[in-house]
């Protein structure tokens, strides 16, 4: 029995050594265009269609296991080349966004200057608030405002009365005129009056 199961064992080998020595024989100088021009998972996924597992080992030609071999080492170092891309890439991304940050940082700055000083005026050296210097320089117009108003009434008040008296006095030397001149003719009058009684008493 054991004899049996030798001979059955060893007739499979034969045969997958048979069949494995005839693969190689027609295929030894054919290589798969997967395994050319395909991706890698494309080529692994060949290999393992195509090659046999026996008693957990797996027979594949040596000249397509040379080619997985340096198609894995080009993938790797590939995928190195790219990793090393993109950590230099985030490198010069994370120098960019720090430069950004600082012109940030003063663009903030220099707005904050220009709003204080947009803000602010500067009288005889000293920073004062423009809404408070704006407020103050409202309260002192209207004050003169209101200084200029009350002159100009006073102004026109006094106006009226200065023509008003003008108007008075002019009166008043019309009427000084007619009362010197009645006074002068009554005078001459009483002149003439007296020097004619002066006459008649002589004569008599």
């Amino acid at each position: 029995m054991g004899k049996n199961i030798f001979s059955g064992t060893g007739f499979i080998l034969l045969l997958l050594f048979s069949t494995t020595v005839n693969f190689e024989a027609i295929s030894q100088t054919t290589m798969p265009e997967v395994l050319l021009k395909g991706t890698f998972k494309e080529q692994m996924d060949y290999i393992n269609d195509k090659t046999r597992i026996y008693e957990e080992y797996r027979a594949i030609r040596e000249d397509m296991f040379q080619k997985i071999r340096t198609n894995s080492i080009d993938t790797l170092r590939a995928a190195k080349n790219v990793i090393a891309g993109f950590r230099k890439n985030v490198k010069d991304l994370n120098l960019t966004i720090d430069s950004l940050n600082a012109s940030l940082e003063t663009v903030k700055t220099n707005l904050e200057q220009m709003t204080k000083t947009k803000n602010s005026i500067s009288l005889m050296g000293i920073e004062i608030n423009k809404l408070a210097y704006n407020a103050v320089m409202w309260i002192i117009i209207a004050m003169l405002a209101g200084i200029l108003a009350v002159g100009f009434l006073v102004f026109k008040r006094n106006h009226v009365v200065t023509t008003h008296t003008k108007k008075e006095i002019e009166d008043l030397k019309r009427e000084f005129e007619a009362y010197r001149k009645a006074s002068r003719e009554a005078r001459e009058k009483m002149s003439m009056a007296h020097f004619n009684e002066l006459k008649k008493l002589r004569g008599a």
